[in-house]
């Protein structure tokens, strides 16, 4: 299965620990081409359809409802436990991301 960068993929996040986003859900690709084209595993943020207004999260529309990209819960995970591929999210959402993921983890 191919995944690009900037994608929405359906992912089993469970088991998980603690304060871990659970169960089954979209999930944005983090990690670049090059590595997704290469290495079994990959970097999602998952997406929830309720959020505060944190500052580490991304408003997004998926499908027909409006989720936030949970940039404070980056994890990598084994493409097995990719179930579907969706649409990748718009320029303007990509640009979002960028500078939040920016901000919060390279400045």
């Amino acid at each position: 299965m191919e995944i690009k960068q900037y994608q929405i993929v359906l992912i089993n996040l469970d088991p998980t620990q603690g304060s871990e986003i659970k169960k089954t859900r979209p999930c944005l690709i983090i990690s670049p081409n090059e590595m997704n084209k290469y290495l079994q595993t990959i970097v999602v943020a998952p997406l929830t359809s309720t959020s505060k207004p944190y500052p580490t999260r991304v408003k997004v529309n998926h499908g027909k409802a409006e989720s936030w990209i949970v940039l404070d819960q980056i994890r990598c995970v084994d493409r097995n436990r990719i179930l579907r591929n969706f649409d990748f999210i718009s320029p303007k959402e990509i640009a979002q991301v960028k500078s939040v993921f920016k901000e919060t983890y390279v400045d």
